[in-house]
């Protein structure tokens, strides 16, 4: 039992199992635990905490993923009580969720809630205690894919169906309220109950004649790769910056504040370091753990729904504070060339092979848009790697477009924040080269990331034929012709941006999603070849 600061008092807890791997959306949850994939750039997890009062205990099941969930909850709800419950065997013969749960029956020896962690619900469960039994349901046809309930007149529950082939009965959400708790766990200490679930436990309660209410939800199910599409589309804000998925890292926002996550421990301690050189330009961290750092969210909006000629010149001329230049020694100076060599060549090298492995693709001569293209490593041998590691040591940010940048509502002295920057530079975090940063802008010129989001782009392959096509903003051809101005104003070598432009997207073709992944390499390198006749 727990009391909130009005000294209310909860007899109840929630059981929330996160324990399985999650198989029937295994392609979408980019091997993390299913209850952290992203709807409208939340986790499902996120969704189903966040409608219960902040002071009832969770109880969570762990097991697939369980340091990622675990250090989500403490991270992003360190005002939240949970208790982790670790699930030893959550895969293979002999698992199932009816051991999840009972291995959780310790610490719920009380009325609960079971909610599945691929069930969303937009109602709000604020109630103070369980006072009956109850069956969540959906008034959606449960079809072939859902438990359904047969209900009566007044909504008592007559009977928990297995899954039949076009069930036209409710379906049940995977979200119950247990007030008979005694007899939940009579009825589930049996070995059929392991693989079965709760729902065996609720069966055999309800031939016992004991009475479930059923309570109607508007619900949004996760669980399949389907429904996850739906729900992906159906809960999508207006508002929500434009984010492009990658398979080791995310950005969350949840709790008022801003989550970034990464696979990588590296990444976000060396991230966390760089605020120290950043400073007040990019966001306050307020919390960090291996693979989590946190700051509060900030009022705003994305510089790409902003964004005007006038508008983008304004941020450049902001940018100039930003961009320090760095007075280095003549052996730094040393060290630095080495460091954008290795940048822009071993670097881009490690990143190819990472693409041309993961998506089975090899270097070799092409039909790239009816022009037929040299292998990559020709065009390489090409480049003047002397010239392009003559770069300009600065402040820089990284991953500098136009998602990344933040035009602030709250100002306190500046109008803009720099987001989701770069970890280091080659190994170094006080400074990178000035012309990353412009490259990177100029890449966010070329490729809109609301138009990659609406799939507004064509790829296509026929053995060595290639036919890739992408839709620009007008705004976003006037803001190149500005960005190149200002880079030859200020003596530097638009055609040096543009080749480290080229770079880019042959770095990051690995990192993204298929086919948006070749749409990226092949202009990557059709830039480069161009660049270098």
């Amino acid at each position: 039992m727990t009391m909130d600061e009005k000294g209310l008092m909860y007899n109840y807890k929630v059981l929330l199992p996160t324990a399985g791997i999650g198989s029937r959306v295994s392609n979408q949850s980019n091997n993390l635990n299913k209850g952290l994939i992203g709807i409208d750039n939340k986790p499902v997890l996120s969704h189903i905490v966040e409608k219960f009062h902040p002071n009832v205990e969770f109880v969570v099941a762990l097991g697939h993923g369980a340091n990622y969930v675990k250090q989500y909850f403490e991270i992003v709800y360190p005002e939240r009580k949970f208790t982790f419950v670790n699930i030893e065997n959550y895969v293979g013969e002999g698992t199932g969720l009816g051991l999840t749960v009972n291995t959780c029956k310790q610490y719920l020896q009380c009325p609960f809630v079971f909610v599945s962690n691929d069930t969303i619900f937009e109602e709000q469960l604020y109630f103070d205690e369980i006072t009956y039994n109850w069956l969540g349901y959906s008034p959606i046809q449960a079809g072939k894919d859902y438990r359904s309930l047969l209900l009566d007149d007044d909504g008592n529950v007559i009977k928990l169906n297995d899954k039949v082939e076009d069930s036209k009965d409710f379906s049940y959400i995977g979200i119950c309220g247990i007030k008979d708790y005694e007899d939940f766990w009579k009825y589930m200490d049996s070995d059929e109950s392991l693989t079965m679930g709760e729902s065996f436990g609720i069966e055999k309660m309800l031939q016992s004649e004991i009475n479930f209410n059923s309570v109607k939800f508007t619900w949004y199910d996760t669980g399949n790769e389907k429904s996850l599409h739906q729900a992906k589309k159906q809960l999508k804000s207006k508002n929500q910056p434009n984010i492009l998925e990658k398979d080791n890292e995310a950005i969350w926002f949840a709790n008022n504040k801003t989550i970034k996550f990464s696979t990588d421990k590296k990444f976000i301690s060396d991230r966390v370091k760089r605020t120290e050189y950043l400073k007040n330009y990019v966001p306050n961290i307020i919390d960090t753990s291996d693979n989590f750092y946190t700051y509060d969210f900030i009022e705003g909006e994305v510089f790409s729904k902003k964004v005007t000629g006038k508008r983008f010149e304004y941020l450049l001329s902001w940018l100039d504070d930003f961009w320090k230049p760095i007075q280095l020694t003549h052996s730094e100076e040393k060290e630095f060339q080495h460091g954008c060599e290795e940048f822009y060549g071993s670097k881009t090298f490690k990143r190819l092979n990472l693409y041309y492995e993961k998506f089975n693709n090899k270097d070799v001569d092409e039909i790239v848009n009816d022009n037929k293209l040299p292998p990559l490593i020709d065009v390489f041998k090409r480049l003047d790697m002397s010239w392009l590691a003559d770069g300009v040591p600065s402040i820089f940010h990284g991953d500098l477009h136009f998602e990344n940048i933040l035009v602030n509502k709250t100002n306190d002295g500046l109008p803009f924040s720099l987001l989701d920057w770069r970890q280091n530079f080659d190994g170094v975090y006080e400074y990178g080269d000035l012309y990353y940063d412009l490259a990177k802008l100029y890449h966010g010129l070329i490729i809109s990331h609301d138009f990659i989001n609406k799939n507004h782009y064509d790829y296509n392959r026929e053995l060595n034929t290639v036919y890739y096509d992408f839709h620009r903003k007008n705004t976003n051809i006037e803001c190149e012709k500005i960005l190149q101005n200002y880079v030859e104003v200020n003596d530097l070598d638009w055609k040096k941006v543009k080749v480290i432009t080229a770079l880019i997207f042959l770095n990051i073709a690995g990192l993204h999603h298929y086919p948006y992944c070749h749409l990226l390499y092949y202009l990557g390198r059709v830039m480069l070849t161009e660049e270098t006749r």
